[in-house]
C-alpha cells in the first residue's frame, strides 16, 4: 500500500481497521517513522469534538488521531475521557477485530464511544462518535498509544424535526417564564392601548372586493366619456337666413294681405303711441 499520495488530486484516506491496526497504530508503538505520516498524536480531550477536525492532519469526514493513554490508569483503570463541555461515553461492549486472512487471529480491540455535552448524569447526547482502536491485552506491543477514529453520525431528517420543535417548544417556555405577569388593570390599559396603535385589519377577500368595484367604476366613467358626443360650435348663417325671410316674406300670401294702403297709413301713428 502507497502512503506518499497526500499530494495527488483526488485522494482520499480511508483505511480499513486491519490498516489502522497492523500498519499505523503498530509502527507508532514500535517507534517506526514512517516518511509520510497522515495521523498525527494529539490528547483529544483537551479538545471538544467540534475542534478536532481542523487539528486533524488529514480527512473530510473522518479524522484520525494517536493517542497517548494515562500511564497511571494504562494497567487496566478506566481513562479520562472528559472534556471542557462534556464527555465521552462507552457504548456497548468491546468489537474484536480479526485479520481478514485468518479469522481466527485476534489483532486488535474496538470501543465505541458517544460524546455528551454537559457534565456526567446530566448530559445531552451529540451525533459526534468515536471508534477507539487498541492492541489485545495478550499482544506484546505497548499499550500506551491507541488509535482514535472521530466522525459525526449522520442525523436522519425525522430527529432534526424532533429537535427543532423542542428547542421552539423551550424558546416559548423561556419567554413566557422572563416576562412578568401584570396585573388586571394593567392588562385592560395595555389592550386599549393596544387597539388604538393597531389599525383595524381588513380581510384579504374584503380588500379585493373593494380594488373590484373601484375598477370597474373607472373602467364605466372611461366608456361613459367615450359614448358622449363631444361638442362643436358651428356658426349659424344668420344673416343668409334674415335676407332669405327678407325676399320672401312679401310674397306670402298672408303677409300679402296685411300689406294694405290703411295699415300703411296707421303705421306712423302707431309707432309714436
Amino acid at each position: 500500500m502507497t502512503h506518499q499520495t497526500d499530494h495527488l488530486p483526488g485522494f482520499r484516506f480511508h483505511p480499513t481497521e486491519e490498516e489502522l491496526l497492523e500498519f499505523y497504530l503498530k509502527h507508532v508503538v514500535s517507534g517506526k517513522g514512517l516518511q509520510f505520516d497522515p495521523i498525527g498524536t494529539l490528547n483529544i480531550y483537551h479538545h471538544d469534538p467540534w475542534e478536532l477536525p481542523g487539528l486533524a492532519r488529514i480527512g473530510e469526514r473522518e479524522w484520525y488521531f494517536f493517542v497517548p493513554r494515562d500511564r497511571k490508569l494504562g494497567g487496566g483503570g478506566r481513562p479520562n475521557r472528559t472534556t471542557k463541555n462534556g464527555y465521552w461515553k462507552a457504548t456497548g461492549s468491546d468489537r474484536k477485530i480479526v485479520r481478514l486472512s485468518d479469522p481466527k487471529q485476534l489483532i486488535g480491540l474496538r470501543k465505541t464511544l458517544v460524546f455528551y455535552s454537559g457534565r456526567a448524569t446530566r448530559g445531552s447526547k451529540t451525533d459526534w462518535i468515536m471508534n477507539e482502536y487498541r492492541f489485545p491485552d495478550n499482544s506484546p506491543l505497548s499499550k500506551d498509544m491507541v488509535l482514535c477514529k472521530i466522525y459525526r453520525k449522520a442525523t436522519s431528517l425525522k430527529v432534526l424535526e424532533q429537535r427543532a420543535a423542542m428547542e421552539e417548544e423551550d424558546a416559548k417556555h423561556f419567554q413566557a417564564s422572563s416576562s412578568p405577569p401584570a396585573s388586571p388593570f394593567e392588562s385592560i390599559s395595555f389592550c386599549s392601548q393596544q387597539e388604538e396603535m393597531v389599525p383595524s385589519v381588513i380581510p384579504t377577500h374584503e380588500v379585493l372586493k373593494k380594488e373590484l368595484e373601484v375598477a370597474a367604476m373607472v373602467a364605466r366613467t372611461k366608456e361613459e366619456k367615450a359614448v358622449e358626443p363631444k361638442f362643436t360650435y358651428t356658426p349659424l348663417q344668420i344673416p343668409s337666413e334674415l335676407d332669405k325671410l327678407d325676399m320672401d316674406w312679401s310674397q306670402d300670401l298672408f303677409w300679402s294681405q296685411l300689406n294694405s294702403p290703411w295699415l300703411q297709413t296707421l303705421t306712423p301713428y302707431m309707432l309714436n303711441f
